[in-house]
């Protein structure tokens, strides 16, 4: 009987050396689908490979074989899977919901046209996007922050178009950002100085910023050093490739427009908001786009304007502008700040500041003659596809307390959402035990993929992102994520991210995302396919996810496994290298992860057949 019980343990000792030599192995080529190369990236992920087969360090219970292909409802294995063909090279820098030439068949008036239109559905594209012709990974942020290869957005209008304004410049190869900007001409940081002498941005009071019309976003760039993190955005117009130049740069940025819908963010999320000579007409329409912004303000929070009309009577000559236009439009910007019970705390050269009152409620009901009309509307926070009206969001109904932690203590402290019982089914204690699984799940996920720590991810979706777990429990300053809420998601949490000192954004997955082509390093997604498995084809969600991911990012899945199988199905004619493996509890549960890798490859890389 010893004897064979000894020879049991050492069949058993022969075949964990054998399956640990083969997790190994997988490490070892996770690592090589995403190394650069010469010519194509960095050495950050050379040098990675090399420490994840020294030191294989793996969840002994974590099976990298599927035991599930087939069953729960899974697809036939041998059945054909279609190849997914490269589209035609007009569509390398497509953006389907900001598309131009159906951009121009909608009206001008208030930038309507410029919003987004999204093609039906017989009109999607069923291929995949390719990238130009010597594409290259981006520079490691923060090099990326002042330099972007040529090749990946090859427009050159900028350096021309505000050559003397120190945006842009084209140098060889590469584009360079010295910092500048129309308002800012001696650099970013200076500009921020000035404000941080007005505006607490330094101790973690203000957290997150809103950045309209961004141009390249310098501004938010330069804030990400001063643990500020800012939501830009600029609309696709004639300076081409704005957002896209911020993205490649490691700036959180998305194509978007302030003009007759609401934006995509919920109530009460931003500590401040920006306008540097973003060309919108405050004043117009009895100051709806002012309240607009102040319906995204927190209590308490700032606006700053720099820029035509400030200090009119000054420079009015060198804008070029009629004095008394610029005094009316300087008039109604004051009288709606009034309105909005915004205080004006600074006015120095060509930038003010407000700052709203934090009893603004209050204040409106007490200021006599008021024109102020509150809004009727239930839920502040029910955007999506909503028009925005001429009336002021009540600061009360979601969440009372705004006495916010400073950040980055605020990342883990319990949001006012949550405490006051805003977010229906979740309880303190489920917040803190959401928080507790995302550790566990992104630990497991750091063992899966050792690229996660070392900075060859700088731009990180999470396409359902709940109560901001995953983003929480990564956090780095070597990254950002752009937390997604789904519009049919069960719950609206995405107030829940901003009071915790996340970002995000609301969308519906059944239609493009507001990003350039090759914009995200990596994308996460829990639940999601669940999601709308009823909604829309899980075809055109790949698509995307493959259009807005860069050639050599990864992906990780979080979802059942028959949901993942016929997920997977998909993936097999994409050019995506995939593995499925089981849930980092082990076989018997439910839930599987899918990790996989975009491959390289760009136009004319053997595919000399393409579809539309």
């Amino acid at each position: 009987m010893a004897g064979k019980n000894s020879g049991d343990n050492r069949t058993r000792t022969s075949v964990l050396i054998f399956i640990i030599a083969g997790l190994c192995f997988f490490f070892y080529l996770l690592g090589a689908w995403q190394r650069s190369g010469f010519g194509k990236g960095d050495s950050i992920a050379l040098a990675v490979t090399k420490t994840a087969g020294e030191n294989c360090d793996i969840l002994p219970n974590l099976n990298f074989e599927t035991r599930h292909a087939g069953e729960a409802g899974g697809t036939d294995e041998s059945e054909e899977v279609e190849e997914l063909k490269p589209c035609d090279p007009q569509y390398t820098d497509y953006t389907p919901c900001q598309d131009q030439k159906r951009a121009m068949t909608f009206p001008r008036e208030n930038m309507n046209y410029r919003e987004r239109h999204c093609p039906p559905q017989e009109e999607k594209l069923h291929c995949l996007i390719p990238a130009p012709k010597g594409y290259v990974t981006p520079f490691p942020w923060p090099k990326s922050r002042d330099y972007v290869p040529y090749a990946n957005a090859p427009y050159k209008s900028l350096t021309v178009e505000k050559a003397i304004q120190n945006w842009v410049q084209y140098e060889g190869n590469v584009f360079r950002f010295p910092g500048g900007g129309t308002q800012f001409p001696q650099g970013a940081d200076k500009y921020i100085d000035q404000l941080a002498s007005v505006v607490p941005i330094e101790n973690g009071t203000v957290r997150t910023a809103l950045d309209t019309g961004c141009g390249v976003a310098s501004w938010g760039a330069y804030l990400w050093k001063r643990n500020v993190i800012a939501m830009s955005f600029a609309p696709r117009d004639s300076h081409e490739a704005q957002v896209q130049f911020a993205l490649e740069r490691g700036v959180p940025a998305v194509i978007g427009v302030l003009g007759t819908i609401k934006i995509p963010y919920p109530s009460k999320a931003f500590d401040m908001a920006h306008c540097s000579r973003c060309l919108i007409p405050w004043g117009a329409a009895d100051g709806i786009l002012m309240m607009e912004v102040d319906r995204v303000l927190r209590p308490g929070g700032y606006w700053v304007l720099s820029g035509p009309p400030i200090n009119w009577k000054t420079n009015y000559k060198a804008w070029q502008r009629p004095k008394e236009d610029l005094e009316e439009e300087q008039r109604k910007i004051e009288e709606a700040a009034k309105l909005l019970c915004w205080e004006k705390i600074s006015e120095k050269g060509e930038t003010a500041i407000w700052q709203k009152r934090k009893d603004a409620d209050s204040c409106r009901s007490a200021q006599e003659n008021s024109a102020a009309t509150v809004c009727k509307a239930a839920d502040p926070d029910n955007v999506w596809y909503k028009k925005m009206d001429t009336c002021i969001t009540p600061d009360k109904g979601n969440g009372e307390d705004e006495s916010l932690k400073p950040f980055p203590e605020r990342l883990y402290a319990v949001p006012p959402r949550i405490a006051n019982g805003v977010v229906s089914g979740v309880s303190v204690e489920k917040y803190q035990e959401d928080n507790r699984k995302w550790k566990k799940h992104v630990s497991a996920y750091k063992k899966i993929n050792k690229l996660l720590d070392t900075g060859r991810y700088r731009n990180i979706m999470d396409m359902n992102a709940g109560l901001g777990g995953f983003a929480a429990a990564l956090h780095s300053p070597k990254f950002w994520v752009m937390n997604v809420i789904p519009t049919i998601a069960e719950k609206n949490t995405l107030g829940v991210i901003y009071e915790r000192g996340l970002i995000g954004i609301y969308h519906d997955w059944c239609e493009a995302f507001s990003t350039y082509p090759r914009t995200y390093d990596l994308i996460h997604a829990s639940g999601l396919f669940s999601l709308y498995k009823d909604k829309c084809e899980f075809e055109d969600i790949l698509l995307e996810m493959d259009r807005i991911l860069r050639p050599e990012g990864a992906v990780i899945l979080r979802d059942n496994v028959d949901v993942l199988i016929k997920v997977k199905k998909i993936i097999g004619g994409m050019r995506w290298n995939f593995k499925l493996m089981d849930h980092e509890d082990g076989p018997l549960v439910p839930e599987k992860i899918l990790v996989a890798v975009k491959q390289y490859w760009t136009l004319g890389d053997n595919n000399s057949t393409s579809a539309q």
